[in-house]
């Protein structure tokens, strides 16, 4: 099945994309898995669920215990590799079919040592891209820094959103690079938030049209959507115009 990661600077508008690939996925009847990888989490309230529910979920990076116990114990000595399948079932939301996963930012270096914890990271990932069959759709911080050279090779897609500023499309290009010094090989871009055909040659003129899988429009109301303290589950409604065409496009060139 289809491992897909969206990225793209803060505000753009990866988080809609990635619920609209959710959304899309799951009513073709496929097992997906949601994955908040970006530190300032809002995949799960994008998804419509419940907010209580998400203040609940710790963040796996963060889960001291679990991570001590598969990586075994709290020594200097720890198992690189732990067995992780058991996580992902058990500290997931489920939706129908969605499975939602909160990751956590990778932690840097400081005063302590973080090696265990992102290694715990780097084992979640690879069950996830590697080893699951179901669908699985990432969404990821500008950095993409939870990929590494080795999870990467799961990844069959990586979708970039970009909106038609200067920024936009230089943080894109930033992405881009990344993307391909990992060996990712199907990189997309989706430009959004576009208002009228002047910005869409915009972005045009910074990535070539086979780079280029859509064009999605700015709706106010979406944005509006956003700032609810009790969203309801992503429907059909929230699909952005342009979505479904570009959720075909994506099925036809990488599946």
């Amino acid at each position: 099945m289809l491992k897909i990661a969206v990225s793209g600077k803060g505000g753009v508008g990866k988080t809609t994309v990635s619920a609209s690939l959710v959304y899309l996925f799951a009513q073709e009847g496929y097992d997906v898995y949601a994955v908040d990888a970006d530190p300032d989490a809002s995949l799960g309230l994008a998804l419509g669920l419940d907010p209580q529910e998400l203040e609940q979920l710790t963040p796996l990076v963060d889960m001291k215990e679990v991570i001590d116990q598969k990586s075994g114990g709290g020594g200097a000595f720890y198992v690189l590799n732990p067995g992780v399948d058991d996580v992902i079932e058990d500290y997931s939301i489920t939706q129908g079919n969605i499975h939602f996963l909160m990751m956590g930012g990778v932690k840097q270096g400081g005063a302590a040592c973080y090696c265990k914890e992102n290694s715990f990271l780097n084992s979640v990932l690879n069950a996830l891209l590697l080893d699951q069959k179901g669908v699985v759709v990432l969404d990821m911080s500008a950095g993409i820094e939870h990929l590494t050279r080795g999870t990467a090779q799961g990844v069959d897609a990586i979708i970039i959103v970009a909106e038609p500023t200067r920024n936009g499309v230089k943080t894109a290009g930033v992405v881009q690079k990344l993307a391909r010094d990992l060996g990712i090989k199907n990189i997309k871009i989706v430009g959004n938030k576009i208002r009228r055909k002047e910005e869409e040659d915009f972005i045009r003129q910074h990535f070539g049209d086979d780079q280029i899988i859509g064009f999605l429009p700015y709706r106010d109301e979406i944005w509006s959507r956003s700032m609810e303290l009790q969203p309801e589950a992503f429907g059909e409604d929230d699909l952005l115009e342009g979505m479904k065409e570009v959720f075909m496009k994506l099925i036809k060139e990488v599946m």
